[in-house]
Order: structure tokens, then sequence, then C-alpha cells
């Protein structure tokens, strides 16, 4: 961070302890501060761990729920400062002994205390100037909490916009006003001034009880509200890692390995599926004449024409460089040598426009295909039926290439 801004922070320090001590005095007994004290600084503290962690650029800072407010009108600007002080420098000393503290975490100790105790402060006095007139409208007392709260919010996310936009992680004038008011959402206000507003009723009424309670409640509901966003967060990795082993970087459709997990799953059907196996025909003199950029272009038309026919119960997969596999489900014998027609007839008929030597060419290319069609048992296995359409596809390149090879396991009977 930049000299500039780490005095700002130091400013901002002095001007809360000047402002503090301004409007300062202990507005509770001794006994009662102390119980207060030691019961926000634990809680506080416990709660620390369920911040969320924001990045901007270099800088890093975190939001959390904060009791603050309700502590400040509660026991003075004098009580907040202490209370801000010994958190703060808690929440310094729990980071430095776990090793995970920044190395101007301690530095930082003194912005997050002046712009907390300041911006508190100001609340605290619009609190002590604004309460008797709302005393008087049906929910003025929530009504200004939830208008403190939007005023230290705006001021803590002010504060922090000038360090980001001195520090050179804010770069212009709209940027900085765009993070004041997105710094906190409604719902974030919503519950920090009703939880302070909570507590300070319950305070003034003394009723310590129910004050830990409140603590505990708004701990364990945060922390499911944690765990459950970490739950999420984690099954969208998963899953994203998932589809990354299970899809084919080229055509994006799915790859070989996802290919052997369904044929596992398949096994287990019992059902009747035609297995095709396709291959483009004399695709190494694609590569030869061309480059593999083109190559890879034919790859891709392949595919996408594979893939327009085919239902959403059917599978498609890239097994090898220029070879790909169907499973045609719910299909008779007679519809799915009729797709395969179709789609071969598509591959002739649609020529595949490349990029070569800064011209944009046109090639046709054809494709041979084999087709088994048989009903999964436990003698005839899908990796059984996936050797025999290829053996088909084999016997298409020998009768010359452009050619279908079908077999119905079921009536015993081939076709070409």
């Amino acid at each position: 961070m930049t000299l500039k801004a780490r005095l700002f922070d130091f400013l901002l320090f002095f001007t809360s302890l000047a402002v503090a001590f301004s409007l300062g005095h202990f507005t509770i007994d001794p006994t009662t501060f102390v119980i207060a004290l030691l019961l926000y600084w634990v809680f506080s503290s416990l709660y620390y761990q369920l911040r969320i962690i924001s990045k901007k650029n270099n800088t890093s800072f975190d939001y959390g729920i904060s009791y603050s407010l309700s502590f400040a009108i509660f026991t003075g600007t004098l009580g907040l400062l202490l209370f801000e002080t010994i958190y703060r420098f808690t929440v310094y000393l729990t980071k430095r002994w776990k090793n995970t503290a920044d190395p101007g975490e301690l530095l930082d100790v003194f912005y997050n205390i002046g712009s907390f105790v300041l911006s508190n402060s100001i609340s605290y006095y619009l609190f002590t100037l604004l309460h008797p007139g709302f005393q008087h409208i049906p929910f003025g007392f929530w009504i200004l909490m939830i208008f403190l709260v939007c005023v230290s919010s705006f001021l803590t996310g002010t504060f922090l916009a000038i360090v980001l936009y001195i520090s050179g992680d804010i770069k212009s004038r709209s940027e900085t006003i765009e993070f004041i008011f997105k710094t906190r959402s409604f719902m974030d206000i919503g519950k920090v001034a009703f939880t302070n507003g909570l507590l300070l009723l319950l305070l003034e009424e003394g009723k310590w009880e129910m004050i830990i309670s409140l603590f505990i409640l708004n701990y364990l509901v945060n922390r499911s509200f944690v765990f459950k966003s970490h739950s999420i967060q984690n099954k969208i990795e998963r899953d994203k890692f998932e589809q990354m082993a299970y899809t084919d970087f080229l055509t994006g459709i799915a790859n070989r390995a996802y290919m052997d997990k369904k044929m596992a799953e398949l096994n287990q059907s019992n059902e009747t599926i035609a297995i095709v196996v396709a291959d483009i025909d004399k695709f190494k003199r694609i590569n030869d004449n061309y480059n593999h950029a083109v190559g890879d272009r034919v790859i891709q038309h392949f595919s996408t024409i594979l893939k327009s026919r085919l239902n959403y119960d059917d599978y498609l997969f890239r097994s090898g460089g220029e070879e790909f596999t169907l499973f045609l489900r719910n299909r008779s014998f007679e519809t799915s040598v009729a797709l395969i027609e179709t789609i071969s007839q598509d591959v002739m008929s649609n020529m595949v426009t490349v990029e070569h030597h800064s011209e944009s060419i046109p090639i046709s290319y054809t494709a041979s295909f084999g087709l088994y069609f048989l009903k999964l048992n436990d003698d005839v296995s899908i990796g059984k039926g996936y050797v025999y359409a290829d053996q088909l596809l084999l016997q298409s390149k020998e009768l010359g290439r452009n050619k279908i090879t079908v077999k119905n396991a079921i009536l015993k009977t081939d076709n070409q």
C-alpha cells in the first residue's frame, strides 16, 4: 500500500479519536459495560471467521455483520473506541498466531479502528439527535436503525473507496461511486439494522440471556449460510472439473472417458440400442494437403452434423482422432439405419469452409459408418457391441469408403 494511503489510514484513526473523545462519556455503570464488552468481543471474534473476503487488485478487504452500532449507542463513543481497539487487535493477533496476517496487517488495524469508530460515532450522534422525533412514528425505532446503518455503511464504504483510489486500485470517479454504493446490499443493511436494533433493546432491559441467545442464533444461522455457500461452490467446482474431464476440448462433445462411463451404466439397462462407429474418410490426406488446423475444422464440422440429428437421449462421443461413436436409443433397427443414411447424405452435401493461406476455401469430404443393433443383456455387453460396430466400420472402409455397413444382432441379418 502506498505512503499516501497509509497517511490517510492514520488521519482517519486520529480523527476518530478526536470525535470519540469530543462526543464521549460512558453512559452506563462499569459492571454493565464490562459484561457488554466481554459478550461483544467474544461473539464479534467468533463471527469474524464467517466474513466474506474480497479483493480489489492489490487490496484485500472483508465484509461481515458488525455489532458496533448497538454497542456505540448503548455505551457511548468512548466505549465504542475501547471495544473496537480490543476487537481489532484480537483479530490481528489471531492472524499472527495462525500465520495468515498480511505484511501490512498491523497498520491495517489502525484503519479498521478509525473507520468503524468514526462512522459509528457519527451514527451515535445522529441517534441521540433524531431518536426523540422518531419515537412518535410507527416503527420509528426500526426506521431510524435502518437509516443509521445506511449512514455507517456509506461512510465505511467511502473510507475504503478513498484508500483504493489513493493506492490506485480504483482508477476513476465513476468507479469510486459505484464501489461505494455497491459495498452493501439492501439485505445486508436490513440484517445489520435488525440485529443491532434487537441487541440495543435487550441491552437497555438488561436481558443478558436473551442477548447471548441472539448472538448464538445469529452465529449459527450465518455459519449455516456460509457452509451451504461453500458446499454449493464446491459442487459447482466439482461439476466444472468433471465436465472438463469428460469433454473433448476440440469439439465440445463427450470424450472417450465419458463414453466408457456411459457404457458401464447402459450395461445395466437391458435396453435395445444401436451402436454406430463413424470415421472421416481419408482424413490423413486432408492434414497432408492442408494442415492440422484445417483438419481440426473438418472434425468440428463433422461433429456438428452428427449432433444436429440426434435426440436428447442419444449419446455422441469423440472416441478417437477422427472417429466418433453414437449410441442411438429408443429407436427401431430401421429408423436407426435411416438416420445414419441421412447423416451420410448431410456430410456429402455440406462442404466445410476453412481458412488456408489467408483464403477461405470449401472442402468436401465423406464418412464411413458401422452400425450394430442389439439388445443388451448378461450375454451381450455394450463393449462387445462396440467392437462389432468397429468391425463393421472397417468393412465399410474395405468396400471403398463412404459406405454404411449394418447388422441387426436381434434378427441375425446383415445389410450393406
